[in-house]
């Protein structure tokens, strides 16, 4: 969706349908499981859906340990696809919650070894469905010099995107080695978004009294995170994606998560910082589950023509409610790989 010169929304219903069905499929493909064999994993939300729908497709059974954050319409949509849902007890420390479901993951897979742990987390597979996405974005925006912004997450959306779209021009970066030369700028640059208080790019030390975007951040390493591939990152609390995300339905009737009100802040600010690329967002998707948390607190969203990041050079200045650093291809800090294969 075009929503102004150089600004691009790409939109999903349900982003993660897009790797999870790709995974699924390339996996009965090289033989890993069998038409009927119950896959499992941990999910927040969004992915529980699409693993869920992935599974009812292939004829796969599918258990799901959920985050306290999974509500009742998630709930019933899991119930009619057959998917078996175990729900962390209410919990206001989502870091808490986060390490109770890899815990349990850990138990069931003790009781039932023959279960194949999908490990979104961790598995580059998930990368496989968005090579279509990349190429469909190359086709429709023609644009050479492209940024693209999104939540974080998994690693694997924004992840997969940068790598597909990179692979087919000369001066891709590679994910680790050499940086580009100085002076010279890759075509598609990736900015990434996070929430503060997430280790994943080291904002950990920083809490938002809000909470924590499920989704786009995270309590522990993930492992499909390539942080070379990154040319900036942009940390937004909840009060300021709340501010985003009303004003992207207001400006522009795209009525979506919270994780694309502050992809949707990140990307205007980027825009103005470049305006000679063309700058595509993530929606990931829509906005009904969001409906009382965060629209209806419209009245008090602040406007986006108040509100600017924070410019950091390192982690240690992050502020609330929005900062910005160039990430310029940097390793991963410490924490953010320490244990990843764990979780």
């Amino acid at each position: 969706m075009r929503l102004d010169d150089g600004l691009i929304c790409l939109r999903f219903e349900t982003m993660k349908v897009v790797s999870a069905l790709a995974a699924v499929r390339h996996l009965l493909d090289t033989g890993a499981v069998r038409r009927g064999d119950t896959l499992l994993d941990s999910s927040s939300g969004i992915y529980a859906y699409a693993l869920a729908l992935a599974c009812h497709r292939y004829g796969m059974r599918c258990h799901i340990v959920g985050s306290t954050t999974v509500d009742r319409t998630l709930r019933t949509q899991l119930g009619i696809l057959g998917a078996r849902l175990e729900q962390m007890e209410p919990s206001s420390d989502l870091k808490l919650d986060q390490k109770r479901r890899v815990e349990r993951i850990q138990e069931i897979l003790r009781e039932h070894p023959e279960y194949h742990w999908m490990r979104q987390y961790h598995d580059d597979i998930h990368y496989l469905g968005y090579r279509s996405v990349a190429d469909r974005i190359r086709r429709e925006t023609g644009q050479e010099r492209l940024t693209v912004v999104g939540g974080v997450g998994s690693g694997a959306s924004t992840g997969a995107l940068a790598r597909y779209l990179r692979a087919a021009r000369p001066d891709v970066r590679p994910e680790s080695g050499p940086e580009v030369r100085p002076g010279i700028r890759p075509d598609v640059q990736l900015v990434g978004v996070q929430p503060f208080g997430s280790v994943t790019f080291g904002s950990e030390h920083v809490s938002d009294p809000e909470i924590i975007i499920a989704g786009i951040g995270s309590s522990i390493p993930f492992g499909n995170v390539r942080h070379r591939s990154y040319d900036a990152v942009h940390w937004v609390s909840f009060e300021a994606a709340l501010a985003g995300s009303v004003d992207l339905l207001r400006r522009h009737a795209v009525f979506a998560g919270l994780s694309t009100g502050a992809g949707y802040l990140a990307a205007r600010w980027e825009r103005r910082l470049t305006p000679d690329r063309t700058v595509l967002f993530i929606a990931a998707d829509t906005g009904h589950r969001y409906a009382d948390s965060v629209f209806a607190r419209h009245a008090e969203a602040a406007r986006l023509e108040d509100l600017a990041p924070h410019t950091v050079m390192t982690t240690r200045s992050l502020a609330l409610p929005w900062s910005r650093m160039d990430w310029s291809g940097a390793p991963a800090p410490t924490e953010a790989v320490t244990a990843a294969a764990t979780g």
